[in-house]
């Protein structure tokens, strides 16, 4: 079976993305990185992906006059590169509705929280402020609205009694680190389906730690 070439947007750190070069190193893998774009220069993730041997691009949207026409740019690039899934990774723009429909249940985002519970920004201060005992990521296809989409995989993390946002925000990475390669290969050998706007998808090893299954 070819594998499934992945095209992952970047802003920053890019440390989600260092979690899918590692799992594509994997002989096993069945998904390879094709290309890796930023919408910042100097995003360190891209020197992550050029470690790796990964062509990048930065495409920066302060060059373009619209939304659109950065979203246009993005898309032929992608296309170009072959790329059957797009994978954000810590990517800080809002993509229009135009690009999501275009790469409908194609397109998937990692949001720190157990969707549909705090959607949006600083989310970690927010759990601490609303004093839930779990929270935890999610991994989901994307919709046009924001952090909405069929649920792949979720990570549950405990939320602990002396927790700052930083220590909560580090454990939920580690496992956020954990759940984005799972749900890239349960798409990528056709185990992750959208049936209507739900995931069907088989039931997860116990191997695979605390992780929630939708499906289940």
């Amino acid at each position: 079976m070819a594998s499934l070439k992945l095209g992952v947007l970047i802003s920053g750190r890019g440390t989600n993305l260092q979690a899918l070069i590692d799992a594509c190193a994997a002989d096993a893998f069945p998904a390879e990185i094709a290309l890796v774009v930023s919408n910042v220069g100097g995003a360190a993730g891209l020197e992550r992906a050029r470690k790796a041997g990964i062509h990048t691009l930065v495409i920066d949207h302060r060059e373009f006059e619209s939304r659109a026409k950065f979203d246009e740019a993005v898309a032929s690039a992608l296309e170009t590169h072959d790329v059957g899934l797009v994978c954000l990774a810590g990517f800080l723009r809002i993509l229009s509705k135009a690009f999501v429909d275009r790469w409908r249940d194609r397109i998937i985002n990692i949001h720190p929280s157990l969707l549909p519970a705090f959607k949006g920004l600083h989310v970690h201060e927010r759990v601490l402020e609303a004093g839930v005992r779990i929270t935890g990521c999610t991994v989901h296809f994307i919709r046009p609205e924001m952090d909405e989409g069929p649920i792949i995989v979720q990570g549950a993390v405990p939320v602990l009694a002396d927790d700052t946002p930083e220590t909560l925000a580090g454990r939920v990475l580690e496992v956020e680190h954990r759940i984005y390669p799972l749900a890239v290969r349960l798409i990528a050998e056709g185990k992750a389906r959208v049936v209507g706007d739900i995931v069907n998808l088989p039931a997860l090893d116990a191997g695979d730690g605390p992780l929630l299954n939708p499906g289940d």
